[in-house]
């Protein structure tokens, strides 16, 4: 594939399995249940980043890469799962860093708690204003020609640095970002949708849109704010009691009883359905959650359901 061919390399399963539970809300023994109940479903993409999660307690960075490299060790299968991790996001008191060194560094990081020698997407988790983008996709350039690195991403990057990224691309002989992560969900719908957007489908972007259920909020597993005390997503969640918050809630619970499912399959299917949406990523913490995933790949909302829903969530 040449650095201006703007076809993936991979096909990707209607939903992408964010790992950043592993080593934190799931441990080695669950995680390996869930990547393999994955595998079994046909849903082979898992998204991790070498930050995930040095904010649980006792963690430091690297712990979801290093259930996920101890599970490809034992099960021998890394030829049939995309692994996309990141770089660039703060880890502790760190800031966003995107340069050549420090790419280099952290691949070689990644690569060996994931015991493998190569990563299937690379994606820049944060934009480093600090950087110019020539330097930082030169060096994914660099891993490309390495073979370290297969495609690359961009995670949270602004609408006008995203679209310069592929402007320097086109321009000069440097990788293109075949992918992008956004944050949307029934709660955070106003950073992709629109402008960003369009800017994905004009320019055949992959969108692996993350926060799906927004830390577990669109699950309707919590129904006060009080609820989340002491949880471990209590600093994510808390912020949607809101009306509007309400609102959703309300809608995901009547649609549940609509199609006879879980208010998670409801809002995961919602996603899947935008325009523009490669695949959500969603996460789970144990093997009854992956039910939620098997509704919604069957599931088909009719148009009054999705105005429904975009009309609680506006």
């Amino acid at each position: 594939m040449t650095t201006q061919d703007r076809t993936s390399l991979f096909k990707m399963p209607p939903i992408v399995f964010g790992g950043n539970v592993f080593g934190w809300t799931a441990d080695k023994k669950m995680s390996f249940y869930l990547l393999d109940a994955l595998l079994e479903r046909g849903l082979n993409v898992i998204d991790t980043a070498n930050v995930y999660s040095y904010w649980g307690e006792g963690n430091s960075g690297g712990e979801s890469e290093t259930v996920i490299g101890q599970w490809l060790h034992e099960r021998k299968n890394r030829d049939q799962v995309i692994i996309a991790t990141k770089v660039g996001s703060p880890i502790g008191d760190e800031s966003n860093n995107l340069s050549a060194a420090y790419i280099k560094e952290q691949i070689d990081l990644s690569l060996k708690r994931l015991q493998t020698d190569y990563v299937d997407i690379y994606f820049s988790h944060k934009y480093d204003e600090s950087v110019t983008q020539r330097e930082t996709l030169a060096a994914y350039k660099h891993l490309i020609n390495e073979g370290k690195v297969r495609e690359i991403g961009a995670s949270n990057f602004p609408l006008a640095v995203l679209r310069d990224a592929i402007e320097l691309a086109k321009a000069e002989d440097l990788p293109m970002y075949n992918y992008v992560q956004p944050q949307y969900n029934l709660m955070e719908r106003e950073g992709f949708e629109g402008d960003y957007q369009r800017l994905c489908i004009e320019e055949n972007l992959k969108v692996i849109s993350y926060f799906t259920l927004a830390s577990g909020f669109l699950t309707g597993k919590y129904q006060s704010v009080e609820e989340t005390s002491g949880k471990a997503r209590e600093r994510f969640v808390k912020k949607y009691f809101t009306a509007k918050g309400n609102r959703v809630l309300k809608a995901l619970t009547a649609l549940s009883e609509k199609y006879n499912c879980s208010e998670a399959a409801i809002a995961i299917a919602w996603t899947i359905a935008q325009p523009g949406i490669t695949a959500p990523i969603v996460s789970a913490t144990k093997i009854a959650h992956l039910e939620a995933f098997d509704q919604a790949l069957k599931l088909v909302l009719d148009q009054e359901a999705i105005d429904l829903l975009k009309d609680a969530s506006a």
